[in-house]
């Protein structure tokens, strides 16, 4: 056969599917009631601006998918589906945008989603935000066989799935098939807006495959489609990829040809690469060092300021006794910390990097990114670092009275923390997260208060300390998630022990467990070891709900205590563990509610995320001073109330 009617057979075989893939199938669209414009406005025309744009964008190289006009502003997006051709895009692109504004007439916000692509306006910018709404999609009415089977799967797939498309650069989507039965393949697919970043599109494709998994279950397909991403399964294929069955045989010889020239071609790379490998190893080493310049250029900068504070091994070698085991004040995840004394009198405390820690190395990075920005008094303070050799060490203030849970949860020391001391240290720690979250130049998230990260002066003053695990936000940054959770199981808030998701409310949660435990003495992993019918949060819940809060004070302390701060305490610690994030209080109502007892109170409600035996939820009670019957009723009145914090809390939280 002439090799001209080969190619042309070829190409009009792949027309004959691309046609066929072509055609498009309308999903779903969203027509805001929220507001219109006027026919032959100046917003109709920057809108008929924005979707020219977008149809002339999807046509080019670039292909952005983001527009705007800033005069009465429209923003406008199209996203299409990883899978399917620029031709496709295009054309899909071109009949949404005269698509939409048939069915969304006249409305300022409007989403269009075809199968192959998403159409959107807004006169709103959505591009440096996470939309969870509006929710569209839905399910195949169908049932599958062997449901709890399929979801299992279902769950691990598209676990796979979202993971491939949020850690790949902007417009790679994710998706993954797997075997269910003999004859049945699970097909999944998941993808965000090319504008989102890659924290942002974590957030989205968490919250869209939460709701695809648990708001119907056993179904033999489903989609959520969000306006910034998009997540659905099949149990058919509905995407394109790198195997598709069998080929045509025209189509094989192709490849063929294909194949060979791209073998000559790697050929001719390799002897290239063979003969230029002494240069590309020093360009290689160059190149490595300009990227660390890129990479860290904060902890660069502050490595440099910090020259003259940085240590000789040889120096804090001698203040340790060499790292003597004698000096080892205790070990955490970044390795043992020695106690030493430098020349000059001062006590040091040196964390020693431990080579087979498996994160040592980034908090390091952490730390020192924090240090020359972090001061207060709350706050340990890091005078110094060494790197000599193979050694990696941090040199911190010496703290005299060591952490907290080393006083606290020891029956022989626990009696040396009176109520005084202990009502000193939640109100410090309560500052230092504040200056952490607020003042601070930098918006910090600890991610691992607890407290063996307190540590106690000689004054009993708190200082926070552990910043490996701390991660800094943009002063207009409210949350974040990640895929690598760290932390201490009991401390962590439930949105980031299932999701990921972390913000200044998940230190809040931490530090509402913080205060349960210095008031109860109890540790709260040690309701995880026993075998216990509830938790810290459940076991003090039970107490408070039965109106005996007392009963939950730690016997150390043999009564010696004010009764009124005991329960405004406990109170304030329930209202931070509340399952909602949304529900928590900040870190300034804290504090101000700490030093002001003339503040109402929101009612608590009952933390049921680590509540073990969960049954039928019991309504929060509000006590009137007319009900009381005791002094510890009283005392719980007098600072319940049913209003919200933002209704009751006002005042600046005064000087910290």
């Amino acid at each position: 056969m002439p090799m001209t009617l080969l190619l042309l057979l070829c190409t009009l075989s792949f027309a004959t599917i691309n046609a066929a893939e072509s055609t498009l199938t309308m999903s779903e669209h969203y027509c805001s009631n929220s507001g219109t414009f006027a026919p032959n406005s100046t917003y109709q025309a920057n809108l008929n601006r924005v979707l020219a744009d977008l149809v002339s964008n999807a046509y080019s190289d670039s292909n952005e998918g983001f527009f705007f006009n800033s005069s009465e502003a429209v923003y406008g997006s199209f996203m299409c589906k990883g899978d399917v051709s620029k031709k496709e895009c295009a054309e899909c692109v071109k009949n949404a945008s005269v698509e939409i504004t048939r069915i969304c007439r006249m409305t300022n916000v409007s989403i269009l989603w075809y199968d192959q692509c998403m159409l959107r306006y807004s006169n709103a910018n959505f591009s440096s935000t996470v939309e969870m709404k509006p929710w569209l999609g839905g399910y195949n009415e169908e049932n599958i066989e062997q449901p709890d089977k399929f979801m299992k799967l279902l769950n691990k797939t598209m676990d796979y799935t979202v993971r491939e498309a949020a850690e790949h650069p902007p417009r790679i989507y994710g998706h993954r098939d797997a075997k269910f039965a003999e004859d049945i393949k699970l097909y999944t697919f998941a993808q965000c807006a090319a504008y989102l970043s890659t924290n942002n599109c974590w957030e989205c494709l968490r919250n869209a495959t939460s709701s695809l998994l648990s708001l119907q279950k056993g179904k033999i397909g489903g989609r959520v489609l969000l306006p910034s991403c998009f997540v659905r399964f099949e149990i058919y294929p509905f995407y394109r990829s790198s195997s598709k069955g069998k080929v045509p045989f025209l189509l094989k010889i192709s490849a063929a040809i294909l194949a060979t020239t791209v073998g000559l071609t790697l050929l001719i790379y390799m002897i290239a690469r063979h003969l230029l490998r002494g240069r590309r190893k020093r360009r290689a080493i160059r190149r490595d060092s300009e990227r660390c310049t890129e990479e860290y250029p904060i902890i660069r900068r502050q490595i440099s300021e910090l020259h003259s504070l940085q240590f000789d091994l040889q120096t804090i070698e001698s203040a340790t006794n060499k790292f003597s085991s004698n000096n080892q004040l205790g070990e955490g995840g970044f390795g043992p910390v020695y106690k030493g004394t430098l020349p000059g009198g001062q006590e040091i405390a040196a964390k020693r990097l431990s080579r087979s820690s498996g994160q040592g190395v980034e908090e390091f990075k952490t730390e020192v990114e924090l240090v020359a920005k972090l001061q207060h008094r709350n706050l340990v303070r890091l005078l110094g670092f060494s790197m000599e050799r193979d050694e990696t060490i941090l040199v911190y203030e010496y703290v005299s009275n060591g952490s907290l849970d080393h006083l606290l949860f020891d029956p022989e020391l626990s009696g040396q923390l009176d109520w005084s001391a202990r009502y000193k240290v939640m109100v410090g720690v309560a500052r230092g997260l504040l200056y952490l979250h607020e003042d601070s130049r930098l918006r910090i998230i600890h991610r691992d208060l607890k407290a063996s990260n307190i540590l106690l002066d000689a004054d009993m003053n708190p200082k926070i300390s552990d910043f490996g695990a701390a991660r800094i936000f943009n002063t207009d940054q409210t949350q974040a998630s990640t895929n690598r959770v760290v932390g201490t199981y009991g401390y962590m808030s439930p949105e980031y022990l299932m999701f990921g998701h972390f913000s200044v409310k998940s230190d809040v949660f931490s530090y509402g467990v913080l205060m349960l435990e210095i008031i109860t003495g109890k540790k709260s992993s040690q309701f995880f070891t026993l075998d216990c019918d509830e938790d810290l949060l459940g076991y003090v819940w039970k107490q408070w709900s039965n109106r005996t809060p007392l009963e939950v004070v730690d016997p150390a302390l043999c009564g010696a205590y004010s009764m009124n701060e005991v329960i405004r305490c406990m109170h304030i610690g329930l209202l931070c563990v509340h399952d909602d994030m949304e529900d928590r209080p900040t870190m300034d109502s804290v504090v101000l509610m700490l030093n002001s007892d003339s503040i109402s109170l929101p009612v608590p409600q009952r933390p049921s995320f680590f509540f073990h035996g969960k049954k039928n939820k019991q309504a929060p009670y509000v006590l009137n001073s007319d009900q009381s019957n005791s002094k510890v009723d009283q005392s719980i009145s007098k600072i319940t109330s049913p209003g919200s914090l933002t209704d009751s809390v006002h005042a600046d939280p005064g000087p910290r």
